[in-house]
């Protein structure tokens, strides 16, 4: 597959989930209404995840890579160590992982970045600013997949909204009481 469009698929992966996953943090720690501590728990689980997701991706990746080396050297009748052939395997491994990690930690600031920079209708702000890099996201898919791009926008910021709303009724139930 083209390293191009599995690096843009890590992005696109990696900062959906950043996003959502932050936005989640975020919404149940609204509860206890302390700017403070919403921040931290959102940094804790971004950095979290990022870490999760760049060692995730590095031991799926690798599996999955070192497996069609193995095919590989069985016709061969040769091990492909100290070969280009694995040097760039492992190189693409590597960026796959980066990729996977930085695009979660990136997608996971987007959310915060109202509750550092604003002092009223933060949890508001950052949902709507979540929802409007998804739907960007789905631009992206799009014209990465040459696909119709309007159709990829509605599918993310969809989802995304959805997800969002889901984890706001949520809370709102468990907690008997309205966070924004």
């Amino acid at each position: 597959m083209d390293l191009k469009i599995e690096n843009g698929r890590h992005i696109i992966l990696g900062s959906f989930v950043g996003i959502l996953t932050v936005q989640g943090v975020i919404i149940g720690a609204s509860v206890f209404g302390d700017t403070s501590f919403i921040i931290n728990a959102a940094l804790g689980g971004a950095v979290a995840l990022a870490l999760a997701n760049c060692a995730g991706s590095y031991v799926t990746r690798s599996a999955k890579e070192y497996e069609k080396l193995s095919r590989l050297e069985k016709p061969l009748l040769r091990s492909l160590d100290n070969t280009k052939i694995k040097k760039l395997t492992e190189k693409n491994v590597m960026i796959s992982s980066l990729v996977m990690g930085g695009a979660s930690f990136i997608g996971s600031l987007i959310p915060i970045l109202p509750f550092i920079f604003l002092e009223t209708r933060r949890l508001e702000v950052s949902i709507g600013l979540s929802i409007t890099a998804l739907a960007l996201l789905g631009v992206y898919s799009g014209k990465l997949l040459k696909q119709n791009i309007l159709l990829h926008l509605i599918r993310m910021a969809g989802l995304g909204g959805v997800i969002i709303l889901v984890i706001y009724l949520l809370f709102r139930i468990k907690t008997g009481q309205s966070i924004m």
